[in-house]
């Protein structure tokens, strides 16, 4: 048995101990309010037993249904408010309806049994609210809630057995107070409920925390779209993003790696569906390492006091522009390939022409995510490497 249904079949007996504590008191004293309190906890045994029964059937698949049955718990916790406004529409049935009332009976067993009822609901109901939002579960946050009203209006029900006490009848005042309470709740739940099942977006927390790990990723240029919903605890979270990779199975692979982070760090993430296309451009970007600003290539990398940012049509490669930019790290004492492929990728390189392969994963590791080609050279000028690329230089 898993936790959500351990803490539903804990709600069905903490409810049904309640329903037979007002029962017997309200039976002994003749308070209608207590009796009404009664009907609003066999509400909540119902509901209780409706919630262990949705989370059962909710983890289930099927051919019919591929995508689960997670929104089973959000009709259940539509049945639930449901329970609870009928429960608050029976009790205004007997507060009005019931007649003239009667003298109140045994009213400090009553109020003892009423203080020892708000004690088990206000820390019941704290526990099962919370162990709902830890698990995701909204049949479990919706009980939790619907076991809270029972508290408030076993308070309004206290305070009119006190009153009785002193000679003050408030018995049929605390009825109506109970019903404020119950409306209240029930009406909540039954919009988030409804919510769920019309397939309302998610809310703009986990939207925007889906976006910032999205954008985290290198190789993602832009996110056109992105869109979530909820089915029971479990989310569906679909983008639309444009991705720097020329390759479909690189593109491939960053659209798991991103779908693997969104799941990591987002709980109850049911399905990431990445749409991805590659970026669009009409221009190509080599650089390389040089030694001085003549174009003589450098067998270093983050050592090299100059870098070379060549432009060049993407379709037929044709000379657009060139800049030598100088070597902003060369001061620093550690990481320079890290700082300078960094550096370069702000530029919006695309290939990196070198002598020498890398002596250290970093820069490597670097370019790679951003989906830089690198290529070695043999030859000892730019001019002569991008030839080899078979760019079509200025005359």
């Amino acid at each position: 048995m898993e936790k959500s249904e351990r803490i539903a079949t804990f709600s069905i007996a903490v409810n049904v101990t309640l329903l037979i504590i007002k029962y017997v008191f309200a039976t002994l004293s003749g308070s209608i309010g207590l009796a009404a309190d009664a009907i609003h906890s066999a509400s909540d045994v119902m509901a209780s037993i409706a919630v262990f029964v949705g989370l059962k059937i909710s983890k289930r698949k099927s051919k019919r249904f591929p995508y689960g049955l997670y929104k089973v718990e959000n009709f259940v916790s539509l049945i639930v408010a449901i329970a609870i406004l009928f429960a608050g529409y029976e009790i205004a049935k007997k507060a009005l309806l019931g007649g003239p009332e009667s003298g109140l009976r045994q009213i400090p067993f009553a109020i003892s049994a009423e203080i020892a009822v708000i004690i088990i609901t206000l820390f019941f109901s704290r526990y099962e609210t919370k162990k709902g939002k830890e698990i995701g579960s909204p049949s479990l946050i919706a009980d939790g809630k619907h076991i809270a009203t029972d508290m408030l209006s076993s308070t309004a029900v206290l305070v009119g057995l006190v009153g009785n006490l002193f000679g003050i009848n408030l018995d049929r005042f605390a009825v109506f107070v109970v019903i404020i309470f119950i409306a209240h709740a029930g009406i909540a739940i039954f919009i988030d409920a409804v919510r769920v099942l019309l397939d309302a977006s998610l809310d703009f927390e986990t939207l925007d925390r889906v976006k910032k790990i999205i954008s985290a990723e290198r190789s993602v240029k832009e996110i056109r779209s992105l869109t979530g919903r909820n089915s029971g605890r479990y989310k569906f979270i679909e983008a639309d993003v444009v991705l720097n990779a020329r390759e479909l199975e690189k593109a491939h692979l960053i659209s798991k790696k991103i779908e693997k982070s969104i799941k990591d760090e987002i709980t109850n993430v049911d399905h990431v569906i990445i749409h991805y296309e590659p970026v669009q451009k009409d221009t190509f970007v080599y650089s390389a390492p040089l030694d001085d600003i003549g174009g003589k290539l450098s067998k270093h990398f983050g050592e090299a006091p100059y870098f070379a940012i060549v432009t060049v049509g993407a379709n037929d490669k044709t000379f657009r522009n060139r800049e030598i930019l100088s070597n902003p790290f060369l001061s620093e004492e550690r990481g320079k390939g890290i700082l300078v492929s960094e550096f370069l990728i702000k530029q919006g390189i695309d290939v990196i022409l070198l002598k020498e392969k890398f002596d250290g994963r970093g820069p490597e590791y670097v370019l790679s995510d951003s989906n830089v080609e690198v290529i070695i050279t043999d030859v000892e000028t730019l001019n002569d490497a991008l030839l080899q690329q078979s760019v079509l230089l200025e005359a």
